[in-house]
Order: structure tokens, then C-alpha cells, then sequence
């Protein structure tokens, strides 16, 4: 195949650059694809220099798969071009998710939706993804009834600049890159993308909007508060699930811990429970604190950790071209 990754020397395009080659996807042609100031650099893949090609280059050379990592305005002006030509788009942006007619794919979860149809596949939100993972197998224990979470979400899940102004406020140097309205360092700040008319910020409506879209449940009860945190190796949440029924927290435990794609660490008596410094550089969905909650009969409480630049991003888009081959599509 010929694939292309735009946005390759970005934060989440050097990881997609690593994933594929860890997955030893078969590659004839590799196209970094870069905005205007970036062409002519190069990047590294299994050992040699790659040139950076503008977005109109890219296309001439007629990739057969394009992974997004670039935007939304990017996408929603260049994704459509790429498909054009017969190129398949796997986007990580917010541009392709809730349109009806483009695909929101988690591949362990709806992966099997994929069809040949498909030109334009949506990626899901970081937070999203480790999210869903769980709430799809929990279904196999009762229906679910409501949903609570809090997330507490790393700095790189904003971006590269965000990154060193948190570097920046622990070295002590002044950081005036305007990333974050606070300071982040020793801090949380409950102010994950913009505020809305609702009073909600965009990264919560887009993890309720896009959980129902992926579980196929338009109607399923969610609420979110999303946190940012002083971390980097990935995203957390605390999430609360009530269950239509009774549960067993050993059939919860049991249904996880057989899961693809999810490993379980919950002996909290020994220190062991998921963390984001141990999730970094892993593609896992890591859930632990697995516990009833007291205060109402059917539900339980879980801590969920994963990675976001990884399944939280280019891991998960990597995985979707992987279903695409496996069902013969490409």
C-alpha cells in the first residue's frame, strides 16, 4: 500500500508514524504529508529520512490509505480530495464524527460496521475511545442505565505546546504560548476545548455524543466534567454506570479481564490500580477500582486509564485500517 500520513510531524503523527511500523503494516510507499512550512523536512520511519510533501503533492501521488491528523478545518477541506481519487481517509479530527453518513469506528466495538463504502472513516475523540471500550462489554452483564464521568486528561491531548508550557512551569520559566488560561503546572483546570451556550465545554459533548453514536444508543444517559491535568503519558476517568438490573462485581471483573484490547488491574489492597505513567507507550485500555457503589443498587464505580496519543489516537486509526484489510475491503 501506498499510505500517506498528514500531519506527520505533529504530536499524534510521529506516534502513527511508530505504530505502523511496531504493526509491520506493509508499506510500498510512505508520503509524509505536512502544512506549507513544514515541506521539505524530513522524517524517520524504520531507520531512513522520508521528505515532508504538501497536501496537493500528496494527492498526485495517489496513496491508497490516508491517515488525518490535522485538523478539522484541514480535513474538512482535504479529506474529500484525497477520497476523490479512490483514497481511503481515516480521520482523527472532530470534522467527520457525528455526520449520519461517515462511520465513528472504535474496531473492537462496531469495527465489524466497515464496508467498501466507506471513503471517510471517522477516528473518535481520545477520551472517547478508552470510554466506549468499557461501556461495550459492560452491556454484556445488564442494560445500562446512566452514565457519570470525570475525566483528568494529559496536556497531550492538547497539543505540543501545551506540553512545554507545562515544561516550562516546572522548570520555572515563564510560559506565555497562551495554551491553557492558567497556569497548569501544580493545577487542574476544569476547561477541556471551549465552553458552549449550555455551559458544557466542547471536549464533554463531543465524549456523551460520540459514546452514543458508537454503542448505537441515542438515547443513553450520560454527563461528563472534563479535567485537565499536569500529566503526559495519558488520559484518565472516574465513571460511575448504572445498570437497568442487578450486578455482580466479579461477573464485571471477569467480562473485562477477557476483553480484547482491555486489561484489568484491580487489587487495590496491594497499591495496584491503573495509572497514566504506566499506561504511557502502551495500547491498552487499562480499568481498575472496580467496586459497587453504595449510595445506589445497580451500579457500580471504575477508573479507567489509557494512553491518548496511542488507542486515544494513532493506535485506534492504525487498528481501523488493520480491520479494513483483515475484511478485505483494501
Amino acid at each position: 500500500m501506498r499510505i500517506a500520513v498528514v500531519g506527520a510531524t505533529g504530536m499524534v503523527g510521529g506516534v502513527m508514524l511508530k505504530v505502523l511500523e511496531e504493526r509491520q503494516i506493509h508499506i510500498s510507499m510512505l508520503i509524509p504529508v505536512a502544512s506549507e512550512s513544514s515541506v521539505g523536512k524530513t522524517v524517520k520511519f524504520k531507520g531512513l529520512d522520508h521528505a515532508v510533501v504538501g497536501m496537493a503533492q500528496a494527492i498526485a501521488l495517489k496513496p491508497d490509505v490516508a491517515l488525518f491528523s490535522c485538523g478539522g478545518a484541514n480535513s474538512t477541506e482535504w479529506a474529500p480530495k484525497f477520497a476523490e481519487i479512490g483514497c481511503r481517509v481515516i480521520d482523527n479530527s472532530s470534522a467527520w464524527r457525528m455526520q449520519e453518513d461517515k462511520k465513528l469506528i472504535v474496531p473492537e466495538v462496531n469495527g465489524e460496521l466497515l464496508s467498501a463504502n466507506d471513503m471517510i472513516i471517522a477516528n473518535p475523540n481520545c477520551s472517547t475511545i478508552q470510554l466506549v471500550m468499557v461501556l461495550d462489554r459492560l452491556r454484556a452483564v445488564n442494560a445500562i442505565k446512566r452514565v457519570v464521568i470525570s475525566t483528568y486528561q494529559s496536556v497531550t491531548g492538547t497539543g505540543k505546546k501545551a506540553y512545554d508550557q507545562l515544561m516550562d512551569e516546572r522548570a520555572s520559566k515563564a510560559s506565555n504560548n497562551g495554551t491553557y488560561p492558567h497556569p497548569i503546572d501544580l493545577n487542574c483546570i476544569p476547561h477541556c476545548d471551549v465552553f458552549l451556550d449550555n455551559d458544557y465545554t466542547k471536549e464533554e459533548m463531543k465524549l456523551l455524543n460520540e459514546s452514543r453514536k458508537i454503542l448505537g444508543q441515542p438515547g443513553l444517559k450520560l454527563t461528563a466534567t472534563c479535567v485537565r491535568v499536569p500529566v503526559h503519558g495519558g488520559h484518565s476517568e472516574s465513571v460511575n454506570v448504572e445498570f437497568d438490573g442487578p450486578i455482580e462485581i466479579d461477573q464485571v471483573r471477569s467480562i473485562l479481564s477477557k476483553a480484547p484490547g482491555i486489561t484489568v488491574q484491580d487489587k487495590p489492597s496491594q497499591n495496584e490500580y491503573p495509572m497514566p505513567r504506566n499506561a504511557e507507550e502502551s495500547d491498552e485500555v487499562f480499568v481498575g477500582r472496580i467496586r459497587k457503589d453504595e449510595s445506589c443498587e445497580n451500579a457500580i464505580n471504575l477508573w479507567i486509564v489509557s494512553d491518548n496519543l496511542r488507542k486515544g489516537a494513532a493506535t485506534n486509526a492504525i487498528q481501523i485500517l488493520q480491520k479494513l484489510i483483515e475484511k478485505g475491503i483494501i
